[in-house]
């Protein structure tokens, strides 16, 4: 797993707290309740509360967000970097929730079917602001290869073991968190649910809408992309 850590706790439950729906009844006495709630209860949330939230029933939702919303929060602070944007994202994905719950249909996690509308929102969010976004490509980045498979660039260093003798945790942390927001937001996304949620490869692929060998296709190449510009970083070859 990658060495950045999320956002965290009390800081993503606030904020998540601040991007509550409007107009949907929940008293902020009860938002304030969030993090006993979630020492309180499993992380998969009970069918009997799902199926009340079908219903419209106010406290079946509110346990529903006091459950996944930090959560939910910090996935989408990770994939967009923002966090006004992410706020109003969460906004959109409970106001969703609460207006489509009768939709799902139960055919995968509850939790899937959150991660996969946050991603959703996020992603929209980036296609629609598509300027502010600073991609770069991979390839320079990727090890290269002769034809008979040998790295290009030999002997091969591994400057992994010496990384944290010149870099302080934070400096290490903060070098991966701007390699991570210059690539490609589904690969981020994917990144994000892997090494931050610790989600499997096939609940990823159930959250985003890739296939599961894609899932494994985009989590190679973007830490070959991450492990390469640390790599240039440290003035040695990306191979």
């Amino acid at each position: 797993m990658l060495a950045y850590r999320s956002t965290s706790d009390e800081y993503s439950s606030a904020a998540a707290l601040r991007a509550a729906p409007r107009g949907l009844g929940i008293p902020t006495t009860a938002r304030a309740r969030t993090g006993a709630n979630r020492r309180g209860k499993s992380g998969r949330e009970g069918s009997d509360v799902i199926e009340r939230l079908k219903t419209g029933d106010q406290e079946a939702f509110e346990a529903i967000f006091n459950l996944y919303a930090p959560k939910l929060y910090n996935v989408a602070l990770r994939i967009l970097g923002e966090a006004a944007d992410t706020e109003e994202v969460i906004q959109d994905v409970f106001w969703t929730v609460y207006r489509k719950a009768k939709s799902f249909q139960g055919k995968s996690q509850f939790s899937t079917w959150l991660y996969r509308l946050t991603v959703n929102a996020a992603l929209g969010r980036i296609r629609r602001s598509r300027s502010k976004i600073k991609e770069v490509e991979y390839d320079e980045y990727l090890p290269k290869f002769q034809d008979d498979g040998h790295h290009l660039v030999r002997p091969v260093v591994d400057w992994s073991d010496t990384l944290e003798e010149k870099y302080a945790q934070r400096e290490i942390q903060q070098l991966l968190e701007g390699a991570v927001n210059q690539m490609k937001p589904l690969d981020k996304s994917v990144v994000v649910l892997s090494d931050l949620e610790g989600m499997a490869d096939k609940e990823i692929a159930a959250a985003t809408g890739l296939t599961v060998s894609a899932v494994k296709t985009r989590l190679h190449r973007a830490r070959l992309f991450l492990r390469g510009k640390l790599a240039v970083h440290l003035g040695y070859s990306p191979a």
